[in-house]
């Protein structure tokens, strides 16, 4: 029997992860590259050149043509690839829609065609504020009907699936840069001696999860998770202000940007009852990497 974290599988299985050249997607094609199982990557490499693992394979394009893409019949499929930024989505809606829309709708017609188990990296932005995060952005508002459209699929078609939650995801391979999330940012700018750029007010909570547990728990999802939501994230929250101050140094003050929402909410009621929790905190990590030569 192979293991690979949560994952179980007595043979060999054909999976295919969108995004897998990705920060999140490459962490989890790495297990289960490692775990013995084909792995097929559909990628279009949107934000940079991205990790390609050694034993998997790679198909370049957008996953609005995943089916010529991928010609074989998968056991399992990971739909890691949208667009995935909060705030710089105002700004270019019509890419989101291109990616999250029209791309994930080739991804669940896939889906459909072969009746395989589906695993849905939906967005939190969609619990924020109370329910009103959903409509901040471009990009929260794609993923909420995503996840939307998963679960009608499961019910018009009859097809399993898990939809996942991911709460601001860091680890090695993190990007900074435009597409980059917080913890690399103010890491880079650490390291070039600049001041850690903080947009006002600076309350704004959020929960930090490591990249390893997210994918302990989309393995535990892949496996056990039937037809339900699973929230994957740490149980603290933090203000973007509370981590500039672990990191330390001088703090720049950027205005208020639309998308840019204020509270986090998880529900962890349905990943806990499967067995998987955070158990890397970030402020150990921030230390960690203040700590390194």
């Amino acid at each position: 029997m192979k293991t690979i974290g949560f994952l179980y599988m007595n043979t060999t299985k054909t999976i295919v992860v969108t995004g897998g050249a990705g920060f999140v997607g490459s962490h989890v094609v790495q297990r289960l590259v490692e775990g013995g199982h084909r792995v097929i990557v559909v990628d279009n490499y949107f934000m940079g050149a991205g990790v390609k693992i050694e034993g998997a394979e790679y198909r370049e394009g957008h996953t609005k043509n995943i089916d010529a893409l991928v010609p074989e019949k998968p056991d399992l499929i990971f739909h890691l690839g949208e667009y995935s930024r909060t705030e710089e989505s105002l700004l270019e809606p019509y890419v989101v829609w291109d990616l999250n829309i029209a791309g994930s709708l080739g991804v669940f017609e896939f889906w459909r065609k072969h009746g395989c188990k589906l695993i849905y990296a939906g967005s939190s932005t969609k619990f924020a504020d109370g329910g009103a995060g959903k409509a901040q952005s471009p990009y929260a508002w794609s993923k909420s009907l995503n996840s939307e459209t998963v679960r009608r699929y499961h019910e018009w078609y009859g097809l399993p699936f898990a939809t996942t939650y991911f709460y601001n995801v860091f680890g090695p391979g993190e990007r900074a840069g435009k597409y980059g999330t917080l913890i690399e940012i103010f890491r880079q700018k650490m390291l070039q001696g600049e001041p850690l750029t903080v947009r006002k007010p600076g309350s704004q909570k959020r929960i930090f999860t490591h990249v390893e547990d997210i994918v302990d728990g989309l393995l535990c999802v892949a496996e056990k998770g039937e037809n339900d939501e699973y929230g994957l994230g740490a149980e603290t929250k933090y203000s973007v202000l509370d981590i500039a101050h672990f990191f330390g140094g001088e703090i720049e003050w950027l205005p208020e940007r639309g998308g840019n929402r204020a509270d986090a909410s998880i529900d962890l009621t349905t990943s806990h009852a499967l067995g998987w929790k955070a158990r890397r905190d970030v402020v150990d990590y921030i230390a960690a990497i203040k700590n390194k030569p």
